[in-house]
């Protein structure tokens, strides 16, 4: 969430970043107006505050009887009239924080400018793709040959867009899961385990309410939210909390399911498991002191693509345009890996600088001294990697002319297997 003030002083910075965004620049003026309408109640309702105790001391000195009742009258229109008020401020401020809780964050200076994400700069290709001696095949092929993903079951268990991973399938998910999450603790984070579902106020903190709402899921009896992403709850860990900035950085990793509506991509991508309403990812975050984040960005995309490299799988590295830059995030990176057998580039990351936006939202922040005035926190998250696109790019770099999948060095002593036949 952006900070009032800072729309309130710099309208003309806001409108611009929205303006790069291609979003709409009016929301800047309702904010003001939001803003304006609840300083002038605010200023108003303390003033009568100031009146009606003025007015309690002088009741208490006054000896005359009737003009001590007249003043009690007074006393009670001012009640009157502050009971109106405070009503008017609560309405205010509601509307001010629900005018700021749509506005989406603003990019950093360095993010190019684009409309959408075919403008987004590739910044560098890692390894060259595998040249095949044979058509190579596409993972949805090449799956039920070797009774690694059942997509009928997947459909009869749940419905379209469900699979089954079934022996070596289920086998190699868990293995790479498990791998990347070693990789990540040698990288220096610290591995948690976290609740598949979390209260509203969590996943509203970490910026996925109201913006996303319908593509989530939600238990209705509980009012409790299906994860879309590990970054939610990683993001409610300190929600409220005031932190020493000696405990900074605090770097977090977690492994959850995922679970998404994926409405938007409705009859996009829906072929094999490469989109699906249930997936795995393995997710790392951040806390840390605000002049830090950039850097904490770039270790971040580097520990993300410390997993393409070494399952030796050629991948890219993207710098997100104004125009595809998520809602909450101030610069990403996306990595992309090569799938041969659809002859297309796979997003299995994306690395993200937030800054305060979550922080302000979760109301989380930071002491640098005893004493000192609390601050926000920045906060930065990164899939590492998100599946089953890296299950997907592996099985189509690796694949075998008699259709075997040899498994990935780093990935054997996981798997307990050098080969998928």
């Amino acid at each position: 969430m952006l900070d009032a003030r800072l729309v309130r002083e710099q309208p003309d910075l806001v409108r611009d970043a929205l303006r790069r965004r291609g979003d709409d620049v009016t929301r800047v003026d309702a904010i003001l107006a939001a803003d304006e309408a609840r300083r002038t109640s605010l200023a108003e309702l303390e003033g009568l505050r100031a009146q009606r105790n003025s007015a309690s001391k002088e009741i208490g000195r006054m000896k005359d009887d009737a003009a001590r009742e007249a003043r009690k009258a007074e006393v009670r229109e001012i009640n009157t009239r502050i009971e109106t008020l405070d009503q008017t401020v609560n309405t205010a401020d509601t509307r001010l924080t629900d005018l700021l809780a749509v506005m989406p964050n603003l990019p950093d200076a360095d993010v190019p400018f684009g409309k959408d994400d075919s403008e987004n700069p590739v910044l560098r290709t890692v390894g060259e793709p595998r040249q095949f001696d044979f058509a190579p095949v596409a993972h949805w092929d090449l799956g039920p040959a070797l009774g690694m993903i059942d997509f009928e079951r997947g459909i009869k268990l749940a419905g379209s867009r469900f699979y089954v991973l079934s022996g070596a399938g289920a086998r190699l998910q868990r293995a790479v899961i498990q791998w990347m999450l070693d990789t990540h603790l040698a990288q220096g984070y610290r591995e948690m385990y976290l609740p598949f579902m979390v209260r509203e106020q969590i996943i509203f903190g970490a910026g996925q309410l109201p913006k996303f709402r319908d593509n989530l899921y939600r238990d209705v009896e509980r009012d409790a939210w299906m994860v879309p992403t590990a970054e939610i709850p990683l993001t409610g860990l300190h929600a409220g909390e005031v932190l020493d900035a000696k405990q900074l950085p605090l770097h977090y990793v977690a492994y959850t399911p995922c679970f998404r509506k994926e409405n938007m991509s409705a009859g996009k991508d829906v072929r094999g498991i490469k989109r699906g309403f249930q997936f795995d990812k393995v997710e790392m975050y951040k806390f840390c002191l605000p002049e830090n984040s950039e850097a904490e960005l770039e270790t971040l995309r580097a520990d993300a693509e410390a997993i393409c490299h070494l399952l030796e799988i050629p991948y890219r590295v993207k710098l997100l345009c104004t125009g595809d830059i998520g809602f909450a995030a101030r610069k990403t990176y996306d990595l992309e890996m090569w799938a041969p057998g659809q002859n297309e580039w796979l997003e299995v990351s994306s690395c993200s600088n937030v800054g305060d936006f979550q922080a302000r939202r979760s109301n989380i922040r930071f002491r640098r001294e005893a004493g000192a005035k609390p601050e926000f926190v920045h906060t930065l998250n990164g899939s590492g990697l998100a599946l089953p696109r890296t299950i997907i790019a592996i099985m189509e770099n690796y694949q075998q002319p008699d259709g075997s999948i040899i498994v990935p060095e780093v990935l054997r002593p996981y798997t307990r297997m050098d080969v998928i036949k």
